[in-house]
């Protein structure tokens, strides 16, 4: 027997389906909405959109966040484009791109003596306008300027004595605030050293997008040190096998300097050192550690250095 009040049912049941899919499929809502790593930001979401008056309006909520995403979206990625940088990642949303924040970077740079840091960082500095800071440099800037922590660090060096881990980080804190660093950016050279300083910058919630480890033998650091020459007028660093100074200029070539602990038998001293520290600060940063391989030319280990740059900044 034809039974009509379930047929009615199922027909009535089957028009309000189709309706319901039919207005969802014209939402403009990215799958990536739905992704774990959103679920904070849908609950947030929820909170605003779960009692629309009427689909329409819910439908302009999702229009508009999704514009104000796709806005940021696009500005983000002319700068990329500008740079030689543009986010190829697959599956982003535009808001997904956005959400990863400025475009500015935070670096952090290890390697031990004689490993190329110092041409990198002029090469990273250039590329991404970030701000170079050396401990050495924040040391001597705190001092003059004669702030707290620079006073303190005065004290330690006027009585001969190492500036403690505490004043250091101390100074590479308050420098880090400063608005050049905020706006800009920063490369931090060789530091941390331990594993008790990059606790302290953790603490200090110091975050970096990317920690790069020159990765270079013993045997070559110590070739490579030993043949070192200075310029102090210039602060220009030769070195007589790999880039020797122009042999026509006496003046430059009598005013060289040959480091005191530039010798074997200290780098092997600093060496053994270095080697004992790196673990352990690099276990601090495994997460966003990237190894180079600074035994070749500079040209080659600078396309991986912006490589691996280029890379956290599409990942953040």
């Amino acid at each position: 027997m034809f039974n009509f009040s379930s047929s009615f049912l199922n027909v009535f049941t089957f028009i309000l389906s189709s309706s319901v899919m039919t207005s969802m499929a014209f939402l403009p809502v990215p799958s990536s909405y739905y992704r774990p790593s959103r679920i904070g930001q849908q609950q947030q979401q929820q909170q605003h959109i779960s009692t629309p008056t009427s689909t329409t309006s819910s439908s302009c909520v999702i229009l508009q966040m999704g514009s104000r995403g796709a806005t940021k979206w696009v500005k983000k990625q002319a700068w990329l484009e500008s740079r030689g940088m543009a986010d190829s990642s697959n599956g982003d949303t535009p808001v997904d791109s956005a959400e990863r924040g400025a475009v500015n970077v935070n670096i952090i740079i290890a390697g031990a003596p004689a490993s190329g840091k110092g041409t990198q960082c002029e090469k990273i500095t250039e590329e991404f306008g970030v701000v170079h800071l050396s401990t050495g440099d924040m040391l001597r800037a705190a001092v003059a300027a004669k702030t707290d922590v620079g006073k303190k660090a005065q004290d330690f060096m006027d009585a001969g004595k190492l500036v403690p881990d505490d004043v250091m980080i101390g100074i590479i804190i308050d420098r880090l605030a400063d608005t050049d660093c905020t706006d800009q950016g920063w490369l931090l050279d060789g530091f941390p050293r331990t594993a008790a300083q990059a606790d302290a910058l953790d603490e200090a919630g110091v975050n970096a997008d990317c920690f790069l480890f020159l990765d270079v033998p013993d045997g070559v650091l110590v070739e490579r040190v030993v043949g070192r020459r200075t310029d102090p007028d210039t602060g220009k660093i030769y070195h007589m096998t790999f880039s020797p100074p122009p042999e026509d200029d006496a003046e430059l070539l009598n005013r060289l300097v040959h480091r005191s602990d530039d010798t074997e038998e200290k780098v092997a001293v600093r060496l053994e050192q270095f080697h004992s520290n790196v673990a352990a600060v690099k276990g601090s940063y495994k997460d966003i550690m990237v190894t180079i391989d600074g035994n070749r030319s500079p040209s080659d280990v600078s396309q991986d250095v912006m490589d691996s740059i280029k890379s956290a900044i599409v990942k953040r």
